[in-house]
């Protein structure tokens, strides 16, 4: 009796030693996975750093505050965060700069669009991203998803080309168009996209300051949370 006992108790001890074998080897194979996606899900790397810098090349890395600002140009929280956020700008001149990466929503149906416009007019003149951003802002329910329902992508192109002309040039329409063609705004955009991502930016505005995550009460922060946030950080460098 006891033989079959002890017999019992070893077929026991093996089962349990076989399961928790079966199981390390399959929390071994999932991370083995994971790592594999994770490779796999690499974001693109951009010949430079991704974003568009407020002002004349402004020291920004080193030499001032940084303020990065992830921004949906048809999205209302972002349009409303800008006027207060210039007006810092304006405030602070040389000692804080701004980034902004476009971040196109999926719920805003031309926000894509939008944003690759961004893209195409930093590339054909440079001095026109801030401008046109400020045109999407000033028209931006006219891109709303209910006015443009029954649109085709094609006229919402042409539209939106239309508009960027008035600030990257008059004569610049068919190189805009040109643009929406060309396979390397259309990674640029998706790159801001999946750099947000990688920064878990979840809506927008979402902001950085100093490469910290700003949290904020409200929809938008207004110029006195401004001042409030960077008052101090100006103090310290001096």
């Amino acid at each position: 009796m006891k033989d079959r006992e002890s017999g019992m108790k070893e077929d026991r001890i093996k089962q349990e030693a076989t399961t928790m074998a079966d199981v390390l080897l399959l929390v071994l194979l999932s991370l083995l996975c994971c790592g594999l996606e994770r490779a796999a899900a690499q974001v693109p790397i951009p010949p430079r750093i991704d974003g568009f810098v407020y002002g004349a090349d402004p020291p920004v890395w080193g030499k001032s505050v940084v303020v990065e600002a992830f921004f949906d140009p048809v999205c209302p929280d972002s349009r409303d965060s800008w006027p207060p956020l210039k007006k810092a700008l304006r405030h602070y001149s040389h000692r804080l700069s701004l980034v902004v990466h476009t971040f196109a929503l999926p719920y805003h149906s031309n926000a894509f669009i939008a944003s690759r416009a961004l893209h195409i007019a930093n590339r054909l003149n440079s001095s026109s991203t801030y401008p046109l951003l400020e045109l999407f802002f000033k028209f931006q329910e006219k891109y709303y998803n209910r006015p443009t329902y029954n649109l085709t992508r094609a006229s919402i192109v042409d539209d939106i080309s239309r508009l960027a002309t008035k600030v990257v040039g008059k004569d610049s329409l068919s190189s805009i168009l040109s643009g929406f063609n060309a396979t390397e705004t259309d990674s640029a955009t998706r790159i801001s996209f999946k750099y947000g991502c990688s920064r878990a930016v979840t809506g927008t505005p979402f902001f950085f300051v100093n490469g910290i995550p700003l949290a904020v009460s409200g929809p938008v922060p207004d110029y006195k949370a401004w001042r409030n946030i960077i008052d101090p950080l100006v103090a310290k460098q001096s």
